[in-house]
């Protein structure tokens, strides 16, 4: 069996053929009147008219010189073409003409541009037989255009745009992916919210716990950081008037890949200046249905443990959880009272971690994250210590609390939302308590951010803020966090194939 690099060779030699014939094999435009679903789709109505397609080749047979079946891909599907040689228009390099006799000239993975009558073979199937067919790429490396080839999991993540070429069902998640954002932005324009695009770049990272990503701006001589929330600019738009507001786009966050987390990915947040938490769990509600319709057209789910998530019927509340209460009836912690002894117990009696530079914060979390993985959900999770959330109003009904919710299905947290603080004293005093955490070696803890401070000592509306990322997504497509998004980042590795084509080049 010939190797990767045998079948380049024998390629690159069809191309050198080609440039000595006068072929240009990588012409500037294709022509096309139709997609290839169009002719499928439409048959009826389109029999016996010309027409032009484009895509790429998936297969090639050929039955002498006088008869030969191509299939063509584009985005839209796939289409037959019929070539019966008294039918072809000749070779022509000029025009680019590839006819029936230089047919052997091409290979699948090459585009071509088709043009002839639609209509039906012997046998039944809806084709284009042709009159023309241009040479539009020369495809130079083959690769797998079947699922059944290409099934590595780890080659399909690293060249994605063969996965995408073999597995169509992939791509159509990545069709999905563009929906399900598109959706949530014309919900909330909808809703009157503005989006505003800001910095990725800051000099105070804040609105997460999280270890940020550093870099150097030699324009000003200083560190910067990636961003690892859009939280704070967002608010500080309110402080200049705007009374909604939302951003779509990255975050970073300089963590370990898991199933549901990457160190970059994209997240949405909105802030509704006058709102509080009680209605942006209603907005919530609402948003979430819109999106899954939109984006899925369902609203029941099977997960991959086997239970299932239903979004309900509008104007239908989700089921509201309590933190303490889950706390306190599957661990038997207060979350107020017990120690850091017992709380570091129980996470050694529920075979769970326990770190050195453990604090209150992070082992109350892991026990919860526990229990969180059994939730099919949807449900809102309430009643968050004020110690865990430097960022929400307390309760006025229990000032240990928080006016915060977080979404919950599919045993991952979702969305998580609050009604925004706003009392600047209080907001410095809960940054200095965060400040002592990561001097104290807890590099998720939030950094002191003055001017922050500033801003909101010149007056922010009340507000409800939520942000959410596309783990939302990930989860109801039932794939990975690598899986969800088109091109994962991955340790570099170069194969022995490409150091062998490559040879003489510094790679």
């Amino acid at each position: 069996m010939a190797t990767l690099k045998e079948y380049r060779d024998e390629r690159i030699k069809k191309l050198e053929k080609l440039r000595d014939l006068g072929y240009d094999a990588y012409p500037a435009r294709a022509n096309r009147t139709l997609m290839v679903n169009d002719i499928t789709e439409k048959f009826i109505d389109l029999m016996g008219n010309t027409e032009t397609v484009f895509g790429r080749i998936k297969s090639i047979r050929k039955f002498g010189g006088k008869l030969a079946f191509l299939v063509i891909s584009d985005f839209s599907g796939l289409l037959q073409l019929y070539l019966q040689a008294q039918n072809m228009q000749a070779s022509n390099a000029e025009r680019g003409l590839i006819g029936i006799k230089d047919l052997g000239l091409l290979d699948t993975g090459d585009f071509i541009e088709a043009t002839g009558k639609v209509v039906k073979t012997k046998t039944g199937e809806i084709s284009l037989e042709l009159t023309e067919l241009r040479i539009i790429t020369k495809s130079i490396r083959p690769m797998p255009l079947d699922h059944e080839s290409y099934t590595d999991k780890e080659e399909r993540l690293r060249h994605r745009y063969i996965d995408m070429n073999a597995n169509i069902d992939v791509r159509d998640r990545f069709v999905r992916r563009s929906i399900f954002w598109q959706a949530t932005r014309d919900f909330l324009i909808a809703k009157g919210f503005i989006e505003i695009s800001n910095s990725v770049l800051e000099s105070t990272p804040g609105g997460a716990d999280a270890n940020p990503f550093v870099t150097y701006m030699d324009a000003l001589g200083q560190n910067f950081y990636l961003r690892i929330s859009h939280e704070l600019p967002l608010k500080r738009l309110l402080v200049a008037g705007f009374d909604k507001v939302f951003e779509i786009g990255p975050r970073f966050r300089n963590e370990n890949y898991s199933e549901e987390h990457l160190p970059e990915h994209n997240a949405m947040e909105w802030y509704w200046a006058t709102a509080d938490w009680e209605m942006g769990m209603d907005l919530t509600e609402e948003m979430i249905r819109y999106i899954v319709d939109k984006t899925w057209g369902v609203r029941k789910f099977k997960l991959a443990n086997g239970q299932e998530l239903d979004f309900g019927k509008d104007n239908e509340h989700f089921k509201r959880i309590s933190f303490v209460d889950i706390l306190k009836k599957n661990y038997d912690i207060d979350v107020f009272e017990s120690s850091m002894d017992e709380i570091q117990a129980k996470l050694k009696q529920e075979k769970l971690e326990v770190e050195k530079q453990d604090n209150r914060i992070r082992s109350l979390d892991k026990l919860w994250k526990k229990y969180r993985k059994t939730i099919a959900g949807p449900v809102f999770l309430i009643d968050m210590p004020v110690f865990m959330q430097p960022l929400a109003k307390k309760n006025p009904k229990n000032d240990r609390l928080t006016e915060q919710f977080n979404l919950v299905f599919a045993g991952s947290e979702m969305c998580k939302a609050f009604s925004e603080l706003n009392d600047p004293i209080d907001q410095l005093n809960r940054f200095l308590e965060q400040q002592e955490m990561r001097d104290a070696g807890d590099n998720e803890a939030q950094m002191l951010d003055i001017d922050f401070v500033e801003a909101l000592e010149c007056g922010m509306p009340p507000a409800c803020g939520l942000g959410y990322s596309e783990r939302i997504f990930w989860s109801l497509e039932g794939v990975s966090a690598r899986e969800g998004v088109p091109f994962p980042h991955l340790k570099k590795a170069i194969d022995s194939t490409t150091k062998e084509i490559y040879n003489n080049i510094r790679l």
